[in-house]
Protein backbone atom coordinates (compact mmCIF):
# COMPACT_ATOMS: atom_id res chain seq x y z
CA UNK A 1 0.00 0.00 0.00
CA UNK A 2 1.44 3.31 -1.11
CA UNK A 3 0.98 6.61 0.71
CA UNK A 4 -0.27 9.87 -0.75
CA UNK A 5 -0.75 13.32 0.74
CA UNK A 6 -4.22 14.85 0.28
CA UNK A 7 -4.14 18.64 0.66
CA UNK A 8 -7.76 19.31 -0.24
CA UNK A 9 -8.89 22.78 -1.30
CA UNK A 10 -8.14 26.20 0.15
CA UNK A 11 -10.30 27.80 2.79
CA UNK A 12 -10.25 31.58 3.05
CA UNK A 13 -6.95 31.71 1.20
CA UNK A 14 -3.88 29.68 0.26
CA UNK A 15 -2.38 27.60 3.02
CA UNK A 16 1.30 28.58 3.32
CA UNK A 17 2.10 25.14 4.77
CA UNK A 18 0.94 23.13 1.76
CA UNK A 19 4.12 23.42 -0.26
CA UNK A 20 6.30 22.40 2.68
CA UNK A 21 3.99 19.49 3.43
CA UNK A 22 4.29 18.33 -0.19
CA UNK A 23 8.07 18.61 -0.02
CA UNK A 24 8.13 16.71 3.26
CA UNK A 25 5.92 13.98 1.81
CA UNK A 26 8.28 13.63 -1.14
CA UNK A 27 11.23 13.38 1.25
CA UNK A 28 9.43 10.72 3.32
CA UNK A 29 8.85 8.61 0.21
CA UNK A 30 5.17 9.34 -0.40
CA UNK A 31 4.05 8.28 -3.84
CA UNK A 32 1.64 11.14 -4.57
CA UNK A 33 0.18 14.50 -3.55
CA UNK A 34 -3.42 15.50 -4.29
CA UNK A 35 -5.37 18.76 -4.50
CA UNK A 36 -9.11 19.38 -4.66
CA UNK A 37 -11.72 22.00 -5.51
CA UNK A 38 -15.24 22.88 -4.40
CA UNK A 39 -16.41 26.47 -4.91
CA UNK A 40 -13.26 28.49 -4.29
CA UNK A 41 -9.73 27.53 -5.26
CA UNK A 42 -9.28 25.32 -8.30
CA UNK A 43 -7.43 22.01 -8.27
CA UNK A 44 -4.94 22.43 -11.11
CA UNK A 45 -3.21 25.72 -10.26
CA UNK A 46 -1.94 24.68 -6.79
CA UNK A 47 -0.90 21.32 -8.23
CA UNK A 48 1.15 23.07 -10.91
CA UNK A 49 2.84 25.18 -8.22
CA UNK A 50 3.70 22.03 -6.28
CA UNK A 51 4.97 20.36 -9.46
CA UNK A 52 7.43 23.22 -9.99
CA UNK A 53 8.87 22.75 -6.48
CA UNK A 54 9.12 18.93 -6.42
CA UNK A 55 10.73 16.37 -8.67
CA UNK A 56 9.48 12.82 -8.10
CA UNK A 57 6.17 12.77 -6.25
CA UNK A 58 3.11 12.04 -8.42
CA UNK A 59 0.52 14.81 -8.81
CA UNK A 60 -3.21 14.10 -8.54
CA UNK A 61 -6.55 15.86 -8.41
CA UNK A 62 -8.92 14.42 -5.83
CA UNK A 63 -11.08 15.64 -7.21
CA UNK A 64 -11.43 18.03 -10.16
CA UNK A 65 -15.11 18.73 -10.67
CA UNK A 66 -16.57 17.69 -14.00
CA UNK A 67 -19.11 20.51 -14.03
CA UNK A 68 -16.30 23.08 -13.82
CA UNK A 69 -14.95 22.31 -17.30
CA UNK A 70 -15.81 20.59 -20.52
CA UNK A 71 -14.07 17.21 -20.83
CA UNK A 72 -11.74 18.58 -23.51
CA UNK A 73 -10.72 21.47 -21.24
CA UNK A 74 -10.02 19.00 -18.43
CA UNK A 75 -7.96 16.87 -20.80
CA UNK A 76 -5.98 20.00 -21.79
CA UNK A 77 -5.21 20.73 -18.13
CA UNK A 78 -4.09 17.16 -17.54
CA UNK A 79 -1.91 16.73 -20.61
CA UNK A 80 -0.29 20.16 -20.06
CA UNK A 81 0.63 19.43 -16.46
CA UNK A 82 1.75 15.94 -17.39
CA UNK A 83 4.25 17.44 -19.83
CA UNK A 84 5.46 20.12 -17.43
CA UNK A 85 5.96 17.61 -14.60
CA UNK A 86 7.66 14.92 -16.64
CA UNK A 87 4.79 12.44 -16.57
CA UNK A 88 3.64 12.71 -12.96
CA UNK A 89 -0.03 13.64 -13.47
CA UNK A 90 -2.96 11.54 -12.19
CA UNK A 91 -6.41 12.85 -13.08
CA UNK A 92 -9.09 12.36 -10.43
CA UNK A 93 -12.61 13.47 -11.35
CA UNK A 94 -15.88 13.87 -9.49
CA UNK A 95 -19.43 14.74 -10.52
CA UNK A 96 -20.43 16.45 -7.22
CA UNK A 97 -24.15 16.92 -6.52
CA UNK A 98 -27.07 19.07 -7.71
CA UNK A 99 -26.54 21.76 -5.07
CA UNK A 100 -23.00 22.51 -6.25
CA UNK A 101 -23.42 21.81 -9.97
CA UNK A 102 -26.50 24.01 -10.31
CA UNK A 103 -25.83 26.47 -7.50
CA UNK A 104 -22.16 27.22 -8.19
CA UNK A 105 -21.40 26.13 -11.72
CA UNK A 106 -24.77 27.20 -13.08
CA UNK A 107 -25.33 24.03 -15.06
CA UNK A 108 -28.07 21.41 -14.89
CA UNK A 109 -27.23 18.32 -12.90
CA UNK A 110 -27.35 15.45 -15.41
CA UNK A 111 -30.52 13.41 -15.41
CA UNK A 112 -28.36 10.31 -15.87
CA UNK A 113 -25.14 10.78 -13.85
CA UNK A 114 -23.72 7.43 -14.96
CA UNK A 115 -24.10 8.28 -18.64
CA UNK A 116 -22.70 11.79 -18.17
CA UNK A 117 -19.67 10.41 -16.34
CA UNK A 118 -19.07 7.69 -18.93
CA UNK A 119 -19.20 10.21 -21.80
CA UNK A 120 -16.92 12.64 -19.96
CA UNK A 121 -14.27 9.98 -19.47
CA UNK A 122 -14.58 8.76 -23.05
CA UNK A 123 -13.90 12.24 -24.45
CA UNK A 124 -10.84 12.58 -22.22
CA UNK A 125 -9.58 9.17 -23.36
CA UNK A 126 -9.97 10.20 -27.00
CA UNK A 127 -8.02 13.42 -26.44
CA UNK A 128 -5.19 11.57 -24.68
CA UNK A 129 -5.02 8.74 -27.22
CA UNK A 130 -4.96 11.26 -30.09
CA UNK A 131 -5.84 8.59 -32.61
CA UNK A 132 -8.12 10.95 -34.51
CA UNK A 133 -10.49 13.90 -34.07
CA UNK A 134 -12.70 13.74 -31.01
CA UNK A 135 -16.09 12.37 -31.98
CA UNK A 136 -18.89 11.28 -29.66
CA UNK A 137 -22.58 10.96 -30.36
CA UNK A 138 -23.28 11.67 -26.73
CA UNK A 139 -26.31 12.68 -24.74
CA UNK A 140 -24.42 15.11 -22.49
CA UNK A 141 -21.03 15.60 -24.12
CA UNK A 142 -21.55 15.37 -27.87
CA UNK A 143 -18.55 16.23 -30.03
CA UNK A 144 -19.06 18.16 -32.21
CA UNK A 145 -21.92 19.91 -30.45
CA UNK A 146 -25.22 19.00 -32.07
CA UNK A 147 -27.78 20.91 -30.00
CA UNK A 148 -30.67 22.79 -31.55
CA UNK A 149 -29.14 26.09 -30.38
CA UNK A 150 -25.85 25.45 -32.20
CA UNK A 151 -24.72 26.70 -35.61
CA UNK A 152 -24.11 23.27 -37.05
CA UNK A 153 -20.61 24.39 -38.06
CA UNK A 154 -18.70 22.44 -35.42
CA UNK A 155 -15.76 20.45 -36.75
CA UNK A 156 -14.20 17.38 -35.12
CA UNK A 157 -10.74 18.34 -33.88
CA UNK A 158 -7.66 16.50 -32.69
CA UNK A 159 -5.40 17.91 -29.98
CA UNK A 160 -2.59 20.06 -31.40
CA UNK A 161 -0.33 19.01 -28.54
CA UNK A 162 0.80 15.41 -28.48
CA UNK A 163 0.03 14.05 -24.99
CA UNK A 164 3.06 12.73 -23.15
CA UNK A 165 1.17 9.61 -22.02
CA UNK A 166 -1.92 8.35 -23.82
CA UNK A 167 -2.59 6.16 -20.78
CA UNK A 168 -2.46 8.95 -18.21
CA UNK A 169 -4.37 7.51 -15.20
CA UNK A 170 -7.98 8.61 -14.79
CA UNK A 171 -9.61 8.01 -11.41
CA UNK A 172 -13.17 8.72 -10.33
CA UNK A 173 -14.71 9.78 -7.05
CA UNK A 174 -17.87 7.66 -6.79
CA UNK A 175 -20.20 6.89 -3.89
CA UNK A 176 -23.26 5.03 -5.15
CA UNK A 177 -23.01 1.27 -5.82
CA UNK A 178 -23.77 1.58 -9.56
CA UNK A 179 -21.34 4.48 -9.93
CA UNK A 180 -18.58 2.53 -8.19
CA UNK A 181 -19.24 -0.52 -10.36
CA UNK A 182 -19.03 1.61 -13.51
CA UNK A 183 -15.82 3.18 -12.22
CA UNK A 184 -14.15 -0.22 -12.10
CA UNK A 185 -14.98 -0.66 -15.81
CA UNK A 186 -14.14 2.76 -17.30
CA UNK A 187 -11.47 4.24 -15.01
CA UNK A 188 -7.99 3.35 -13.78
CA UNK A 189 -8.87 3.85 -10.16
CA UNK A 190 -11.45 4.81 -7.55
CA UNK A 191 -11.26 7.62 -4.99
CA UNK A 192 -13.59 6.71 -2.09
CA UNK A 193 -14.56 9.62 0.12
CA UNK A 194 -15.13 7.49 3.22
CA UNK A 195 -13.54 4.10 3.67
CA UNK A 196 -13.90 1.84 6.65
CA UNK A 197 -11.51 -1.12 6.66
CA UNK A 198 -13.98 -2.96 8.90
CA UNK A 199 -16.93 -2.51 6.51
CA UNK A 200 -15.51 -3.48 3.14
CA UNK A 201 -18.68 -5.51 2.57
CA UNK A 202 -20.43 -2.20 1.82
CA UNK A 203 -18.47 -2.07 -1.44
CA UNK A 204 -17.96 -5.78 -2.10
CA UNK A 205 -20.58 -6.19 -4.79
CA UNK A 206 -19.38 -3.12 -6.69
CA UNK A 207 -15.72 -4.17 -6.57
CA UNK A 208 -16.02 -7.74 -7.80
CA UNK A 209 -13.57 -8.73 -10.50
CA UNK A 210 -11.16 -5.82 -10.16
CA UNK A 211 -8.60 -5.92 -12.94
CA UNK A 212 -4.90 -5.94 -12.15
CA UNK A 213 -3.48 -2.49 -11.55
CA UNK A 214 -6.80 -0.87 -10.63
CA UNK A 215 -6.22 1.73 -7.90
CA UNK A 216 -8.34 2.02 -4.76
CA UNK A 217 -7.28 5.27 -3.11
CA UNK A 218 -9.38 6.45 -0.15
CA UNK A 219 -8.66 9.57 1.86
CA UNK A 220 -7.99 9.26 5.57
CA UNK A 221 -7.53 11.91 8.22
CA UNK A 222 -4.47 11.02 10.30
CA UNK A 223 -3.03 12.52 13.46
CA UNK A 224 -0.53 11.21 15.97
CA UNK A 225 -1.82 12.42 19.34
CA UNK A 226 -2.42 11.21 22.89
CA UNK A 227 -6.10 12.22 23.09
CA UNK A 228 -8.17 10.25 20.57
CA UNK A 229 -11.35 12.24 21.21
CA UNK A 230 -9.58 15.51 20.53
CA UNK A 231 -7.91 14.10 17.44
CA UNK A 232 -11.30 13.09 16.06
CA UNK A 233 -12.71 16.63 16.22
CA UNK A 234 -11.46 17.65 12.73
CA UNK A 235 -12.90 14.41 11.34
CA UNK A 236 -16.27 15.14 12.93
CA UNK A 237 -16.18 18.73 11.64
CA UNK A 238 -15.58 17.47 8.11
CA UNK A 239 -18.34 14.89 8.38
CA UNK A 240 -20.76 17.39 9.85
CA UNK A 241 -20.19 19.71 6.89
CA UNK A 242 -20.38 17.03 4.20
CA UNK A 243 -23.31 15.13 5.70
CA UNK A 244 -25.22 18.24 6.70
CA UNK A 245 -24.27 20.88 4.16
CA UNK A 246 -22.91 19.26 0.99
CA UNK A 247 -26.25 18.54 -0.58
CA UNK A 248 -29.98 19.03 -0.29
CA UNK A 249 -32.04 17.49 2.49
CA UNK A 250 -33.75 15.29 -0.09
CA UNK A 251 -30.64 14.45 -2.11
CA UNK A 252 -27.30 14.17 -0.35
CA UNK A 253 -24.97 11.46 -1.63
CA UNK A 254 -22.72 11.73 1.43
CA UNK A 255 -25.60 11.17 3.83
CA UNK A 256 -26.75 8.23 1.72
CA UNK A 257 -23.29 6.67 1.96
CA UNK A 258 -23.19 7.12 5.72
CA UNK A 259 -26.56 5.37 5.91
CA UNK A 260 -25.27 2.44 3.84
CA UNK A 261 -22.40 2.17 6.31
CA UNK A 262 -24.86 1.60 9.15
CA UNK A 263 -25.39 5.12 10.49
CA UNK A 264 -28.65 6.14 8.83
CA UNK A 265 -30.34 7.62 11.90
CA UNK A 266 -27.26 9.63 12.79
CA UNK A 267 -26.95 10.95 9.23
CA UNK A 268 -30.56 12.13 9.26
CA UNK A 269 -30.08 13.83 12.64
CA UNK A 270 -26.89 15.58 11.48
CA UNK A 271 -28.72 16.90 8.42
CA UNK A 272 -31.61 18.21 10.51
CA UNK A 273 -29.29 20.07 12.86
CA UNK A 274 -27.07 21.51 10.12
CA UNK A 275 -29.94 22.71 7.96
CA UNK A 276 -31.54 24.32 11.02
CA UNK A 277 -28.39 26.41 11.47
CA UNK A 278 -27.21 24.43 14.51
CA UNK A 279 -23.86 23.54 13.00
CA UNK A 280 -21.91 23.02 16.21
CA UNK A 281 -24.56 20.56 17.37
CA UNK A 282 -24.40 18.81 14.01
CA UNK A 283 -20.68 18.24 14.45
CA UNK A 284 -21.15 16.93 17.98
CA UNK A 285 -23.87 14.59 16.68
CA UNK A 286 -21.39 12.76 14.44
CA UNK A 287 -20.80 9.40 16.17
CA UNK A 288 -17.25 9.03 17.47
CA UNK A 289 -17.32 5.42 16.29
CA UNK A 290 -17.96 6.43 12.68
CA UNK A 291 -15.32 9.18 12.72
CA UNK A 292 -12.84 6.76 14.26
CA UNK A 293 -13.29 3.88 11.84
CA UNK A 294 -12.63 6.07 8.77
CA UNK A 295 -9.54 7.77 10.24
CA UNK A 296 -6.16 7.02 11.81
CA UNK A 297 -6.00 8.96 15.04
CA UNK A 298 -4.25 8.40 18.36
CA UNK A 299 -0.87 7.34 19.76
CA UNK A 300 1.68 5.79 17.43
CA UNK A 301 1.01 2.22 18.57
CA UNK A 302 -2.75 2.58 18.08
CA UNK A 303 -2.23 3.92 14.57
CA UNK A 304 0.22 1.10 13.82
CA UNK A 305 -2.37 -1.51 14.82
CA UNK A 306 -5.17 0.12 12.87
CA UNK A 307 -3.00 0.69 9.81
CA UNK A 308 -2.76 -3.06 9.42
CA UNK A 309 -6.52 -3.19 8.84
CA UNK A 310 -6.14 -0.79 5.90
CA UNK A 311 -3.23 -2.76 4.49
CA UNK A 312 -5.16 -6.04 4.65
CA UNK A 313 -7.91 -4.93 2.25
CA UNK A 314 -8.04 -3.82 -1.40
CA UNK A 315 -6.62 -0.34 -0.75
CA UNK A 316 -3.63 0.35 -3.01
CA UNK A 317 -3.02 4.00 -2.11
CA UNK A 318 -3.83 5.66 1.19
CA UNK A 319 -4.29 9.42 0.71
CA UNK A 320 -3.46 11.02 4.03
CA UNK A 321 -5.02 14.28 5.13
CA UNK A 322 -2.81 15.76 7.83
CA UNK A 323 -1.33 19.22 8.47
CA UNK A 324 1.40 17.69 10.61
CA UNK A 325 4.80 16.65 9.13
CA UNK A 326 5.41 14.47 12.19
CA UNK A 327 2.28 12.44 11.44
CA UNK A 328 3.34 12.08 7.80
CA UNK A 329 6.76 10.83 8.89
CA UNK A 330 5.30 8.34 11.39
CA UNK A 331 2.97 6.87 8.79
CA UNK A 332 5.84 6.51 6.35
CA UNK A 333 7.84 4.66 9.01
CA UNK A 334 4.92 2.39 9.90
CA UNK A 335 4.11 1.61 6.27
CA UNK A 336 7.55 0.26 5.38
Amino acid sequence: MRLGLALGYWGRGPNPAHLELARAAEEFGYHSVWTAEAWGSDAFTPLTWIAAHTSTIRLGTAVAQMAARTPTATAMHALTLDHLSGGRMMLGLGLSGPQVVEGWYGRPFPSSPLTATREYVEVIRQVLRREGPVKLDGRFHAHPYAGADGTGLGKPLKAITHPLRPDLPVLLGAEGPKNIAQTTRIADGWLPLYWSPTRTDVYEASLTGLREGFLVAPMVRAQVCDDVAEGLLPVKAMLGFYIGGMGHAARNFHADLMARMGYGDAAHHIQELFLAGRRDEAVRAVPDAFADEISLVGPRQRIAERLELWRAGPVTDLLVTSPDPTTLRVLAELNT
